[in-house]
């Protein structure tokens, strides 16, 4: 397939053009830079220069594209519901491009949004339209297409992770750095779930090949990985004390990062293994940060 992939120079999808390549297929990636342009075209892929705000760009890209997975999306997380809100008009003009056509939109998500009423991982077949977080947007704009026809999936997010970056972990490494101390919230039994960076870019190219209508995955290789167990790790690797706080100091002390840090976002992937066969091999996470270059 001729595949249009935005955020295809990210951490992400930097990872993800050389698995589609490798897999035969070809690859048209959008960047906003001429440096990105230029490692697209060293990957083997065909750059196409666009932004998340010029959706016209993406309508172009969509429209070139037997199939489109849709990556990008602006980590400014201390605005992120303006992100998720940037996000659903995204995945709208993309969507536009493939009406009255089969051709398949891979959209991502996040695993949180699969979370249940009483704390139990989240699971692929939640689809809470109600949900308090705001990345629900993003599937809302998909189910939207949907209805109106388009082939839409989506592929929820954990922690994604290899030794030089691990999602939301990565800013956290920033904080305790500022602040001389690796912090956790109260006991640290909250858990975020995690996948390899080469499990995660593997269940995209088994996703976009699916192309099953209304299908939500899960990247997820750990359903949960404790917070405390995750800022051990680091304060072994940054040698700075560990300290627990109290659920009333953290957004004092972790800024924007306070929403995130003592939430419970356990999740599974056993629908998505099975559906798929994808079973997950990369390292852990906990192998990942003890493997970390923190200099």
């Amino acid at each position: 397939m001729r595949i249009f992939l935005t955020g295809a120079t990210g951490f992400i999808g930097s990872a993800l053009v050389p698995e589609l390549i490798r897999a035969g297929h070809e690859v048209i990636g959008m960047t906003r830079s001429d440096a990105g342009a230029y490692a697209l075209r060293q990957a083997g892929a065909q750059p196409h220069h666009g932004t998340l705000e010029d959706v016209d760009s993406l309508r172009r890209g969509a429209a070139n594209a037997d199939a489109v997975i849709h990556l990008a999306f602006d980590h400014d997380f201390s605005r992120f519901q303006e992100n998720c809100e940037k996000d659903k008009h995204a995945i709208a003009a993309l969507g536009s491009a493939l009406r009255g056509s089969d051709r398949p939109l891979l959209i991502t998500s996040g695993t949180g949004v699969g979370s249940g009423e009483h704390g139990e991982p989240a699971r692929e077949d939640v689809f809470n339209v109600s949900h308090p977080n705001p990345r629900i947007g993003s599937e809302l704009a998909g189910q939207a297409l949907l209805d109106a026809g388009v082939n839409v999936s989506v592929l929820r997010l954990p922690q994604v992770h290899d030794s030089r970056k691990q999602g939301l972990i990565t800013p956290l490494i920033a904080i305790a750095r500022e602040k001389d101390a690796v912090a956790y919230v109260g006991e640290g039994r909250n858990r975020w779930p995690a996948g390899h960076l080469s499990d995660v870019v593997k269940l995209y190219r088994l996703a976009i090949e699916k192309a099953e209508p209304g299908a939500r995955y899960h990247a997820v290789g750990e359903e949960g990985v404790s917070s405390r167990d995750i800022a051990e790790a680091l304060g072994r690797g940054l040698g700075l004390p560990v300290v627990s706080i109290p659920a009333g100091e953290a957004q004092a002390h972790f800024d924007w990062m306070g929403m995130f840090v003592g939430m419970d976002m356990p999740a599974s992937s056993a629908l998505t293994q099975t559906r798929l066969s994808w079973k997950p091999t990369g390292p852990s996470l906990l192998s990942d940060l003890e493997h970390a270059q923190y200099a």
